[in-house]
């Protein structure tokens, strides 16, 4: 694999990790549906997952990026894990829409499977470390699209977490944004 080919796929995957966070602040915004304190933690870490793609991007495709990508997708599955959990028993209730049957902490933990999945075997082509700092250019095209989308859907989570938990602690159930009341 070239270095310019692991460029392209990390753009796309920057963006797939984008149509998530896009979702998820959909939902929140057009159906009224807050993040509950682990579904912040959730979102927290798809950005530390598209974190490890931006860098590379920005600095060229390097083994450490991958591994940011892979903390944050392992951290993301223990939450979403835990969330999992917490609603499997019988009669315990659940949190949010449910899409296909599968509530979001579910289709988080799946995703966030395969951003480890995806990203091991980005691992196994060497061939993509071998431009090194000479292989580097500015961000272009699709992949300072890919980067812009990331950095301004990462920074409005950011704010909506502000403005929902007012700085402090979030409630279990939000019903409002306590910054705004």
């Amino acid at each position: 694999m070239t270095p310019a080919l692991s460029l392209r796929l990390n753009a796309l995957g920057l963006f797939a990790i984008s149509a998530v966070l896009v979702f998820a602040f959909a939902d929140q915004l057009v159906l009224n549906d807050l993040p509950c304190p682990l579904c912040i933690l959730q979102r927290a870490a798809f950005v530390v997952s598209g974190f490890g793609l931006a860098l590379n991007l920005r600095f060229g495709p390097r083994a450490s990026h991958y591994a940011i990508m892979i903390v944050g997708a392992l951290a993301g599955a223990a939450v979403a894990g835990r969330q999992i959990l917490l609603h499997i028993v019988p009669d315990t209730g659940s949190y949010g829409s449910a899409l296909f049957g599968l509530h979001f902490y579910s289709w988080a933990f799946v995703i966030f499977a395969l951003i480890v999945l995806g990203t091991a075997v980005m691992l196994l082509f060497d061939g993509q470390f071998a431009g090194g700092e000479s292989s580097v250019n500015r961000l272009t095209g699709l992949s300072l699209i890919a980067f812009a989308l990331f950095t301004l859907l990462a920074l409005c989570n950011g704010v909506s977490t502000v403005l929902e938990c007012a700085g402090g602690l979030c409630p279990d159930s939000p019903t409002d944004y306590l910054l705004l009341r």
